[in-house]
Parts: C-alpha cells; sequence; structure tokens
C-alpha cells in the first residue's frame, strides 16, 4: 500500500537544477521545499542510473553511493510535511541526450528514433543483465537514502518501452516479437526491483502512445494485469513517447486534455491495485471530473504545481489567493531545461528561484505603474506583497497585446492568464486606473514610477503599403474568410497568424527574409503549426524581400530572382516589435523610473513577468 496523507502525488518533471555531477543542489531542495507541504506525495525528476545515461548535463543522479547523503537530504525535506518521497527511476535507452559528452545509448533496436538521436546499439544479453544490475544498485541507494516508494518508467519511450513497443522492437530473439517475448526483459527488471527493496513499487506506462503500431491499450491492460501479480502496488497511465508524440508526452496545449484519463479508466476495470491519474490536471474543476467521474484513487499533477506551488494546498482550502493557471505551452518548463537554465514557468516568475524570498518593503511607498500587460501587472502585484501602495494605469484593456494570444485555433489555455491577473489585482487591492498617465500625472505624486507601456509593430518601409493588418487581424471582428493573404514576417506573429486563417479557408502566403519560420517559438507549437501549414497548402517563401505594392500585386525578390504575388486580397505584416517607452525622457530628472518589459527591450510574454516581478522585487 502507498498510505499517503492524501491523494494528490507530485508527478516527476525535470529541473535540470544539479551542477553537471549529479548531486543534489540547494536549488533542488529550495524547489521541492515549496511543493511538498500539501500533497501526499513527492517525486523528484528522474534520477539517472549512469552518467553516461543522462538525459540533461544538469539532471540529479544514483549512479553511485556518493549521491546518497544529497538524496537523504532531498527525502528529509520532502518528510517534514508528512508527505511521502518516491524515488522515480529510469533508462532512456536510445534516447539518451546525444549532445552530452560520453553519454550511450542502447535499446531493444540498432535503429535511432526517427525524430532525432544517436543510433543505438542493439542490446544483448550482457547489456540486458548489466542494465537489471544498473535499477537493483539504483533502488539500493534509494532505499538507503529513505525514500518511501520506488517507480519505474516503462513508458514514454524509454529503453523498457522501446523493448514493449511492437514498433520499436525488430528483434527476433527471445526478446522480440510476441507480447510474452517484447514484455519478458521489463518484467525482469520489474521482478528485480520488487525482491530488492522493502518499499512499494509503482510502475508508469503509456497506456497509448499515440501512433499507429505502437504500445497500444490492450497490450497495457495485460501488462498491468501481469504486474498487479508480480507484486506492483500501482499503475500510473500516462501516453505518448518522447521520441515520436512529444505532444502527448508532455501534454501540450496542442492536444485536447482526457485522453489520459480514459486511457487510466480502461486500465482500472481490469486491475485491483490503485491506478494513479495524471495528465494536465490543472484546475479545481478537473480534480473533482477526475475524482467524481473516473473514481480516481490517486491523482498526479506536474506543471499545475510548478506554475502555482499552493496548487494542491489553495484546492484543500489550506491556501487563499487565486490559482496561477498553468497554460500547458511548455515555453518555460521545457524551454527553460532545453536552454541550460533550468525549469522555469511562462506565468511564474519565481519558479527556480525559491531561495530568494520576497521581502517586505522596510517602508511602504507610493508607485505609479504604466501600462496595464503582464509585464506592468506583474510588478503591481510584485509591489502590493511587498507592502507598497499601487496605482496601476492602464488606457485600453488590461493584458495589453497577450488578449490576441488565444485567440490562434490551440493557444485557448493561453486565454486563463489576464483573467487571472485581474483576479489577482483585485485580491491585492491594487487601484486600477483607467486612463492614459501623462507627465502632469506622475510628477511629485509617486516615489518612483514604473514603465510598462510595452511595444509596437516596427513596420518596414515597402512602396505601396498603404492597408495592412497587424495581429489584430486575429479578432473575431477582422478574421476573414475566403480571401488570399500574405504575411510578411515568418516569426511566431507571423505562424500564429497563419494558423487562424487556415481553418476559415483562406490561401496564406507567408514570406520571410530568412530561412527558419516561426524561429522564435517554442518547438512544440513550432512543428505542429508549420505541419498543418503545409499540410493545407500555404506557401513558404524564405529569402523574400518585399520590393512594392501596387494594387493586389506584391513585387518581391527571392534569392535576386524578381517573383511576383498575384491577386492579394490581404496584407499582414508581422515582421517585428520596437520598443515604445514616451514617458521616460519627460519624467527622469523629476522622480525614479524603471522601465520594464517591453518598453525595455523587447521579449516574450515570459520575458515580461519577469522582468515586472524582478523589478518590483528589487526596488
Amino acid at each position: 500500500m502507498l498510505s499517503l496523507k492524501n491523494q494528490f502525488i507530485f508527478a516527476p518533471i525535470k529541473t535540470g537544477y544539479s551542477n553537471g555531477n549529479g548531486m543534489v543542489t540547494d536549488r533542488n531542495i529550495a524547489f521541492y521545499d515549496r511543493r511538498s507541504a500539501y500533497v501526499g506525495a513527492v517525486t523528484p525528476e528522474p534520477f539517472y542510473l549512469d552518467q553516461g545515461l543522462r538525459e540533461l548535463p544538469t539532471q540529479m543522479g544514483i549512479d553511485n553511493d556518493d549521491k546518497i547523503e544529497g538524496l537523504e537530504q532531498l527525502v528529509k525535506v520532502i518528510h517534514q510535511y508528512d508527505t511521502k518521497a518516491i524515488a522515480h527511476i529510469n533508462h532512456p535507452g536510445r534516447m539518451a541526450n546525444p549532445k552530452i559528452p560520453g553519454n550511450y545509448f542502447l535499446s531493444s533496436t540498432d535503429q535511432p528514433c526517427e525524430n532525432g538521436g544517436k543510433t543505438p546499439k542493439r542490446m544483448d544479453k550482457d547489456d540486458i543483465n548489466n542494465v537489471v544490475e544498473l535499477y537493483k544498485d539504483g533502488v539500493l541507494r534509494a532505499q538507503k537514502a529513505g525514500y518511501d516508494i520506488i517507480e519505474l518508467q516503462l513508458g514514454h519511450g524509454y529503453l523498457l518501452a522501446q523493448f514493449l513497443s511492437p514498433l520499436v522492437n525488430d528483434r527476433s530473439d527471445e526478446f522480440g516479437g510476441t507480447f510474452e517475448n517484447r514484455i519478458k526483459f521489463p518484467l525482469e527488471v520489474v521482478q528485480t526491483v520488487v525482491d530488492t527493496v522493502n518499499l512499494p513499487v509503482i510502475v508508469r506506462i503509456s497506456g497509448d502512445e499515440m501512433i499507429p503500431e505502437g504500445i497500444k491499450l490492450p497490450e497495457m491492460i495485460k501488462l498491468s494485469e501481469i504486474l498487479e501479480e508480480k507484486g506492483v502496488q500501482a499503475i500510473h497511465v500516462s501516453a505518448g513517447t518522447v521520441c515520436s508524440t512529444p505532444p502527448w508526452f508532455f501534454q501540450h496545449m496542442f492536444i485536447k486534455k482526457g485522453k489520459t484519463w480514459e486511457l487510466a479508466k480502461k486500465i482500472k476495470q481490469k486491475i485491483n491495485i490503485p491506478v494513479i491519474y495524471v495528465g494536465r490536471i490543472n484546475t479545481p474543476e478537473d480534480i473533482e471530473k477526475v475524482q467524481k467521474e473516473y473514481k480516481a484513487e490517486y491523482i498526479a499533477v506536474g506543471r499545475a504545481l510548478v506554475a502555482d506551488a499552493d496548487f494542491i494546498g489553495k484546492y484543500l482550502s489550506e491556501v487563499k489567493g487565486p490559482f496561477r493557471p498553468c497554460l500547458a505551452c511548455v515555453e518555460g518548463c521545457l524551454g527553460g531545461v532545453k536552454s541550460g537554465k533550468g525549469l522555469q514557468c511562462l506565468v511564474n516568475p519565481e519558479v527556480g528561484r525559491e531561495k530568494e524570498s520576497l521581502a517586505k518593503a522596510d517602508h511602504s511607498k507610493k508607485y505609479a505603474v504604466v501600462g496595464g500587460g503582464l509585464a506592468g501587472m506583474q510588478a503591481a502585484v510584485t509591489l502590493r506583497k511587498r507592502g507598497h501602495k499601487v496605482d496601476l494605469f492602464e488606457k485600453d484593456a488590461l493584458g495589453g497585446q497577450f488578449n490576441l494570444a488565444p485567440l490562434t485555433p490551440h493557444k485557448k489555455s493561453m486565454g486563463k492568464l489576464v483573467p487571472y491577473f485581474k483576479e489577482v489585482l483585485n485580491y491585492y487591492k491594487v487601484n486600477v486606473v483607467f486612463e492614459e498617465a501623462g507627465k502632469s500625472d506622475l510628477i511629485s505624486k509617486y516615489d518612483g514610477v514604473i514603465l510598462a507601456t510595452g511595444s509596437k509593430p516596427a513596420v518596414p518601409y515597402i512602396p505601396g503599403l498603404n492597408n495592412f493588418y497587424w495581429a489584430e487581424i486575429l479578432l473575431p471582428e477582422n478574421l476573414p474568410q475566403n480571401k488570399k493573404v500574405l504575411i510578411i514576417g515568418g516569426g511566431l506573429i507571423g505562424v500564429d497568424i497563419a494558423t487562424a486563417l487556415i481553418p476559415r479557408n483562406n490561401k496564406v502566403i507567408i514570406v520571410k527574409r530568412t530561412v527558419d519560420f516561426g524561429g522564435d517559438m517554442e518547438m512544440i507549437a513550432k512543428n505542429l503549426s508549420l505541419k498543418m501549414m503545409k499540410e493545407k497548402g500555404s506557401v513558404f517563401s524564405d529569402h523574400t524581400h518585399i520590393k512594392n505594392i501596387e494594387g493586389r500585386t506584391v513585387y518581391a525578390e527571392r534569392d535576386g530572382v524578381n517573383i511576383i504575388f498575384d491577386d492579394i486580397d490581404i496584407i499582414v505584416v508581422s515582421t517585428s516589435m520596437t520598443s515604445y517607452n514616451p514617458l521616460e525622457k519627460e519624467l527622469n530628472e523629476h522622480v525614479p523610473v524603471y522601465t520594464i518589459g517591453d518598453a525595455k527591450q523587447v521579449g516574450n510574454a515570459q520575458d515580461a513577468i519577469r522582468d515586472g516581478y524582478e523589478t518590483a522585487r528589487i526596488i
């Protein structure tokens, strides 16, 4: 039995906060300390079993006894809240990071992941025996470090799933072919672990890999029944594969919520041990649904606890305040880890910086924040939390340009963020003034002024460019139908606009001076958006310079060759943005001024929120 204080489990999420040698760091400790109080169990990031099997250069390890002391410290932090610690043990197989020097690659096959990666060695019997020993040694260290539960990864396209998968496993020996053969090695690992430690064992699986000929539910039901017989205490049901279906693996906003819940329900109908539900459970309504409709015994929550460390505490009414929403965008969490900065979050600027507490101000002051976009709203809230008085000036609508973000087909979840900020502004009693602030409104009335006036489109000079749209074409009243649209600029904004135009039967041509369309986009969103555009016949024209426009005819040059785009109904310009900051020079000599967000330097939503937070934290 798992015997947790409640049904909530913090799911394993890669943090990338270690120091390159696999040790637990103060940053790891602070991150999990902040998230352990209200859940029944915490699963830290996957521990690597060997220095040559890392997914991240800064991943925590369990490969050597020198790691035990740090792992013990992590357990003690989790245990102080009467919360149990789960050690998640995983062998990546061919999905070890190919960019890390010294990594090696093993699999059921000698074929690499079709989406990139090193060619693995097809494992022989000695390799299999060595891997079993790695698991045995790893779980013994986990037990010695004080972990309460072991979780084994048999899903998500990692090594044991590479044996389970009829698509990946192309062997003709005793470990390939039939279902009974494909499960032999994974079951050997599971049985060894069950026999080695005196701890409950959870097995995590992909109920469906969401690809043709991959792992499917009927075999996972059979496997779950066998795992129950082998002494496994719970089945944790996810979906997807890190190789072939990353949107399902990451539970990205582009996919429909709830598939994993259905898979878990069907598996639970066939077994007696508990099933752990997971997969974008990021609102109180989601929790209610999986409890009432799916009868979930255990609920694993991942990124919702990254976005809001008190998500479960608020659900249990032990913490007050609005729920900070997870947008399922993976821009901060996956993006931060991939960049080498460690886990971050678009909506939560404190992620990865939990050691830097937000201190109350020594003396309460009065500040004006000019501009109610993301940076301005975050700055206003942070100042109020520190004890300052704040007037937030906004001439139009709170949220600024981010109000356009959820108007594209697959980014509806982005629509949660501005309502959250409105709620939290009200919660902390920020005085919002819906007026355009001028010099006379700000001088001699405030101890400081934060300028968050944002950015404006940088429209290139093109002869004949007189009538055009920017991103406001996404507004329902502007969105065309059955038109031929030329988009000048192929970055994030241009690609997002294209994906909104396509479902309304518009013919899209998108041009860019360079090559990489959507180059500044989060990778999963970029790949899915470009795939959609190509499937719907969008025309991509790279290395293209627009020379002039005459009526519905656009003259351009591509790689030194003159080209023409005919019969254009609508032109959209999405080339770049430029900072808009009309007040700084007027105010500088009269009051302390702090410029933040796009008004200081054009960036993305995460940059804006983080800059607003950091500036308000230190002034």
